[in-house]
């Protein structure tokens, strides 16, 4: 008699385990983050943090210092979001273009801005830059985180487009569509698919590099913390509600692109 072998036992033993190994990891890291905070003899305030991110002022909604900065944090971010797009994949387009110029100009930006640290360009676009232009601290820190992850999203739109096979460019031109119409019909559509993952982990390094538009005064979240915490003294429990904030944006945005990429949100 032949009986039929089942995986699922097998796969519900492996998650078991798997998960006793994460609570084990899990309760390990917190023993010792209270190991070191009773060695600190620090006198943590936790119940004062509520108030800098919201309160309840004759039954309305009032946001506090963290929400306010988180806004001007979420600003930044989407402007640049959209300019380092725009800036990557023309940086692509110049350097696959039969222009040695167009060629030459893209490479040197990406050298230029990938080899150089983003707190100098943020540093050389306000104080030398901006008094020319006359841009203000939003436009130059948008301008130099743009310029910055731009950099950075060339290369993967270079490398999306890359990936779609030499057929379906000819194809494109065999029906009479030039290479503005093949871009935009044929090659980014089916290169998307590739760029997204790469094009997620860039944008949450953008959330996380904006927080150093706060050395020009500008006041996002970052910013706001250190006010507070300049105030109150509230060193640790104001970077580790700033970290979780962070946290909660990165992971947000992850988890929401790889719902996109699944399909589950139309």
């Amino acid at each position: 008699m032949i009986t039929k072998y089942s995986a699922k036992p097998v796969k519900d033993d492996l998650k078991a385990k798997d998960a006793i190994k994460f609570l084990a990891v899990c309760g390990l890291l917190v023993w010792f983050m209270f190991s070191g905070v009773n060695k600190l003899n620090y006198n943590w305030q936790w119940y004062r943090i509520p108030r800098f991110i919201f309160t309840f002022v004759d039954g309305s909604f009032v946001s506090g210092p963290l929400i306010k900065g988180l806004w001007v944090t979420l600003k930044i971010t989407a402007a640049s979001l959209l300019f380092s797009s725009i800036f990557g994949l023309v940086t692509t387009l110049f350097r696959l273009s039969d222009s040695f110029a167009a060629r030459t100009l893209a490479r040197s930006y990406m050298e230029l801005v990938r080899n150089t640290p983003l707190l100098v360009q943020i540093f050389f676009i306000y104080f030398v830059i901006s008094p020319i232009l006359g841009f203000g601290r939003f436009t130059s820190a948008v301008l130099a985180l743009s310029l910055f992850e731009g950099a950075y999203a060339s290369e993967i739109f270079r490398a999306g487009i890359l990936s779609i096979h030499q057929e379906q460019w000819e194809a494109a031109y065999s029906i009479g569509l030039n290479r503005w119409d093949t871009y935009r019909h044929v090659i980014l559509p089916q290169a998307i698919r590739h760029m997204l993952p790469p094009l997620v982990s860039q944008a949450v390094s953008l959330i996380k590099d904006s927080a150093l538009v706060s050395t020009i005064a500008i006041y996002d979240l970052t910013m706001k913390g250190e006010q507070i915490i300049a105030d109150t003294y509230m060193v640790f429990e104001l970077w580790f509600t700033i970290a979780a904030i962070y946290l909660i944006m990165t992971v947000t945005l992850s988890v929401v692109v790889s719902m996109l990429e699944k399909g589950e949100v139309k």
